[in-house]
């Protein structure tokens, strides 16, 4: 490996430093909205809700009988429609008491979205620490986010066999069978965030090694007491 001529060297490490701090930016940006994505996914009650309802009018004109709800549920909250234009929900997260069958993608969510945080909390550390260290460090919080969001994922269909789940979806309701219901866009918001977590965290990785590379402990240093990039 030979040292860069001095001009070239600086030059090449100043569009480098700043190729990777735009991406850095970047990065950052999706970061914070990825934490705002996690607070919304644990929050709306949107995660299943029911289809469209077919049924012939005269089944329901005997006093017994009525028909079926309409609504949605998430983790915390279960809202059915009524003849108003605002639902009636019961249950919510400032009560922090999950609907009892899902209490286990709760946990998960809520792990997701405390890593997450961290990871935005250690945005303010590039002031202060050595950028590939705080890279590296949110890339793994943020894997670890995406295991937790991905894993609460997993476990929810698992408990549709609820009794929340069945007054909203009928009684053929069942584990990783929605009767009824179908999948709502909180539900696929939580899955495309946990592909969120993957792009960011081999980004923050690729970033990390990267700024490893721009200014590498073995290089020699200039006449001026700094030291310039290595080319193979």
């Amino acid at each position: 490996m030979q040292p860069r001529p001095p001009e070239v060297a600086s030059l090449y490490q100043t569009e480098f430093t700043r190729s990777a701090r735009a991406v850095g930016v970047l990065w950052g940006v999706c970061t914070l909205c990825f934490a705002v994505i996690e607070v919304v996914i644990l929050i709306q009650p949107s995660w299943v809700g029911t289809g469209e309802i077919h049924y012939h009018p005269d089944e329901y004109q005997r006093p017994q009988l009525q028909p079926p709800a309409s609504g949605s549920l998430g983790l915390y909250e279960v809202c059915v429609e009524t003849d108003w234009l605002v639902p009636d929900c019961r249950g919510s997260v400032s009560s922090l008491a999950p609907i009892p069958a899902f209490q286990s993608a709760a946990v998960f969510v809520c792990m997701s979205l405390v890593l997450v945080w961290i990871s935005v909390g250690c945005l303010a550390l590039f002031r202060f620490c050595n950028s590939a260290t705080v890279y590296k460090i949110c890339a793994w919080l943020q894997l670890c986010a995406g295991f937790c969001l991905a894993l609460s994922c997993l476990v929810f269909p698992d408990s549709w066999d609820a009794p929340e789940m069945r007054f909203l979806c009928g009684d053929e309701v069942g584990s990783f069978s929605l009767g009824r219901c179908s999948v709502h866009w909180a539900f696929i918001l939580a899955i495309l965030g946990v592909l969120d977590a993957l792009i960011l965290s081999t980004l923050a990785f690729v970033l990390g090694n990267r700024q490893d590379a721009l200014l590498p402990s073995s290089a020699p240093p200039n006449k001026n007491g700094t030291r310039h990039l290595l080319v193979t």
